[in-house]
């Protein structure tokens, strides 16, 4: 006992991750903030715009609904599974069963904990891209399951060495994860490389998920892991509407796959949530049916702030490939800069201006930093300001 209460200890696993860096790094701002600092936050992939007026008068329509508000199934409505197999017949050219291939979920990163849940016992291994999006490790970990990271670098295009993985003991690994377009370096996929990952799929009997949220932000070359033949037998794919659809908060996205890994998603995904409130399915439904002029509006504003956000990256002297699609800019820092983590710290006390460090991706990522689409132009000049005068 201390101070009359019980000591109780959390589990293990919680000893297994630490918190999100972005919750911790949040918070530092927020406490900046209430010291009187005017942070400008350009780390987070936080869409800053809004869904269509469409979207938004269909939200409210089903809302005033009486029978709207009960308990939903825990595989969506048919009116969003169809949705969602008409999208990705249209713009994925992907045929989809919307009876039994796929699964709307409450936001992708919860499915990433679905799929690893359904599939993961303890001991397995997952293969887990560096850098790369650090819920692949941490969901890995809780699941009891360990992690192998295997390197992606710019002198391969960011794409996995998959003959050095083939040399390797791959025995015990159950899941690779990969993420095309690539989150944090911009990086596209390609047919040839998902034909290839496909192929090394199925020799080893790996269950391969594609982890997809950025193909509609400043890209046109919309591409499915599930569009090579004979994937379904190999491959999950996870989407989302929080980025193409500006429906972050929403909580909205995906999986689709054969109808027999669905059915194991299901089981753990009926005991870990309720379905999602059917006047949003409704309105994603409304979004999933947007125009592509409505894409193309948005990324128009996207390709004014990747220009601005380019002379951020020229002003800290750091290297860039022009082609990269999605919601950040990826930058290499100068030789003579300790680690992209320094220049961030620097950055932030001595203009007040956040950007993500690289590390936080995986070490591949020490050297690198990130810069997010998600401020208005006048932030981003303002932001180009301050680190004129700095």
């Amino acid at each position: 006992m201390d101070n009359g209460h019980p000591k109780i200890k959390p589990s293990l696993r919680t000893e297994l991750v630490q918190e999100y860096y972005f919750s911790q790094k949040l918070r530092q701002i927020d406490e900046m903030r209430k010291a009187g600092a005017d942070i400008i936050n350009l780390g987070i992939g936080s869409p800053d715009l809004p869904p269509s007026k469409a979207v938004i008068d269909k939200l409210g329509e089903a809302a005033s609904m009486n029978h709207t508000h009960g308990y939903q199934s825990y595989n969506g409505i048919p009116a969003l599974r169809n949705a969602f197999a008409d999208w990705y017949l249209k713009y994925f050219q992907v045929v989809l069963n919307p009876g039994n291939e796929i699964l709307p979920l409450i936001g992708s990163k919860e499915g990433i904990m679905h799929i690893t849940m359904a599939f993961v016992n303890d001991g397995d291994e997952v293969l887990v891209p560096n850098p790369g999006y650090p819920t692949y490790t941490s969901v890995t970990k809780l699941a009891g399951g360990k992690v192998r990271s295997y390197k992606l670098d710019a002198g391969r295009n960011w794409y996995p060495n998959l003959q050095e993985l083939e040399d390797s003991d791959l025995t015990r690994v159950k899941i690779m994860w990969v993420n095309y377009p690539h989150m944090p370096t911009g990086t596209k996929g390609s047919k040839k490389l998902f034909e290839e990952l496909v192929a090394f799929a199925y020799r080893h009997s790996i269950l391969l998920c594609n982890d997809n949220p950025y193909s509609f932000i400043l890209n046109n070359d919309h591409l499915s892991l599930l569009s090579v033949d004979g994937a379904k037998e190999v491959a999950l794919e996870l989407n989302s509407m929080s980025k193409s659809h500006n429906m972050a908060g929403w909580r909205i996205g995906m999986v689709a796959g054969h109808k027999d890994f669905i059915s194991s998603i299901v089981k753990v995904k009926s005991n870990m949530d309720s379905g999602m409130f059917q006047p949003m399915q409704l309105a994603a439904v409304e979004a999933l049916n947007s125009p592509a002029s409505w894409h193309e509006s948005v990324n128009n504003i996207y390709g004014k702030r990747r220009k601005l956000v380019d002379s951020i990256m020229h002003k800290l002297h750091c290297s860039f490939d022009s082609n990269q699609s999605g919601l950040f800019v990826w930058g290499k820092i100068p030789a003579n800069t300790a680690s992209g983590e320094a220049l961030s710290e620097a950055i932030l006390h001595k203009s007040h201006v956040f950007i993500t460090p690289g590390f936080i991706f995986g070490d591949q990522g020490n050297e690198y930093i990130r810069i997010s689409l998600c401020a208005n132009e006048t932030m981003l000049h303002k932001a180009i300001d301050r680190l004129s005068i700095a």
